[in-house]
């Protein structure tokens, strides 16, 4: 069991995105905001392995699934 904490540090290194504060903020920054008719997994800019990740994630109510819908409003707030 895995009883790390995770962050959204944790979370972009876990996706193979560079993590560091200033990275992630221009990520964000670059992709937003996603429209409201697209769900997080399906955006154009995810890997297939990313997709699954985070697709896996929300439907299994991981201990990644609060910092993926914070991803999620971060990157739908205009």
């Amino acid at each position: 069991m895995d009883i790390s904490t995770h962050t959204m540090q944790t979370l972009f290194c876990q996706l193979g995105l560079a993590d560091d504060e200033a990275q992630i903020t221009a990520f964000v920054e670059k992709y937003r905001p996603l429209p409201q008719h697209i769900a997080l997994p399906e955006a154009y800019f995810w890997n297939e392995a990313q997709s699954m990740f985070l697709i896996e994630a929300i439907e299994d109510d991981s201990d990644w699934c609060e910092l993926v819908d914070k991803l999620d409003c971060l990157l739908r707030a205009a």
